[in-house]
C-alpha cells in the first residue's frame, strides 16, 4: 500500500485548514475565475461550518453503516447465521442498485427535507464495502491460528473477540476507507435536499456561473477525502504489521 509522505499531507492539511479558516486571505487566487465582479470567495455562509457539517453527516452515517455491515458479516460467518449469507448480500447491495439521487428522491416524501435524506442515502451506499471487506477478513483467517485458539479451549466469542476481529480488521479498515471516500462525495448531492454540506458551494457556484465557488467547494472535499483515504491506508498499513501480516507494496 503505497502511501503520500509526511510532508506533503501534512502540507495539504495546513492549506485547507488555513482556507476554511481564513477564506478571504485567498482571493486573489481566486479573483480571475469570477467574472463581472463576482465576488472570489463563497460568501453565502462559512466554509469552516460547512466542512464541519459535511464531515459530520460522512461520519454518522459511515458509523451507522458499519455497525449494520459488520454485524452482518459476523453473522454469516457463524455456522448458524450461514444460511442468511444471500439475504445479506441482497439487502447490502440495495445501495447499489439505486443511484443515490434517486435514493434521495424516494427518502424526501417519506421524511422531508434536511440531512436526514442524505444519511439515509449515505447509509445505503456504504454498506457494500464495509461488508465485503469484512466478510472477506473473517473467512481467509490462517487455520493454523484458528485450530490453536480452538484447541486452547476458547469459545466462539473469545474466538471472534480475540482472534478474528483483530486479524481481520485491515481488511474491515479498507472496507470503512471505500465508504468513507464514496460519502464524501455523494454527501455534497445532499444540498439538493437542503442539507448543510459542502455541496451547497458547489451549488451557489453553478447557479450563478461562479467557477470560484464550485473550484472552492470542489478543491475541499477533493482534499479532503485524499487526506481520509491515505490515513486510513496508514492504518491499514499499521493494523497487518501488528497482526503478521505483511503489507502490500
Amino acid at each position: 500500500m503505497r502511501r503520500t509522505p509526511l510532508a506533503i499531507r501534512l502540507a495539504v492539511l495546513a492549506l485547507v485548514i488555513a482556507f476554511i479558516s481564513a477564506p478571504q486571505s485567498f482571493a486573489p487566487v481566486f479573483r480571475p475565475l469570477t467574472e463581472h465582479g463576482a465576488p472570489p470567495i463563497y460568501d453565502q455562509g462559512s466554509l469552516l461550518v460547512l466542512t464541519l457539517l459535511h464531515l459530520r453527516t460522512v461520519a454518522i452515517a459511515t458509523a451507522a453503516a458499519a455497525c449494520l455491515a459488520i454485524g452482518l458479516a459476523i453473522l454469516v460467518t457463524r455456522p448458524k447465521g450461514r444460511e442468511f449469507l444471500p439475504l445479506s448480500r441482497s439487502l447490502v447491495n440495495i445501495g447499489q442498485t439505486f443511484p443515490p439521487v434517486a435514493v434521495l428522491a424516494l427518502a424526501v416524501p417519506a421524511v422531508g427535507f434536511g440531512e436526514i435524506p442524505t444519511l439515509i442515502a449515505l447509509f445505503l451506499y456504504g454498506l457494500l464495502p464495509i461488508f465485503e471487506n469484512t466478510l472477506t477478513g473473517l473467512t481467509t483467517l490462517p487455520p493454523p491460528v484458528m485450530e490453536a485458539a480452538r484447541g486452547t479451549g476458547m469459545t466462539g466469542f473469545q474466538r471472534l473477540t480475540r482472534i478474528e476481529l483483530p486479524l481481520a480488521l485491515p481488511a474491515i479498515l479498507t472496507g470503512l476507507r471505500l465508504s468513507v471516500v464514496i460519502s464524501m462525495a455523494t454527501a455534497t448531492i445532499g444540498s439538493t435536499v437542503a442539507a448543510r454540506t459542502l455541496g451547497e458551494v458547489i451549488i451557489a457556484g453553478l447557479l450563478s456561473s461562479n467557477l470560484a465557488f464550485v473550484l472552492q467547494g470542489g478543491l475541499i472535499v477533493g482534499a479532503l477525502a485524499v487526506l481520509i483515504y491515505d490515513g486510513f491506508i496508514g492504518l491499514e498499513w499499521l493494523t497487518a504489521r501488528r497482526t503478521g501480516r505483511t503489507p502490500e507494496d
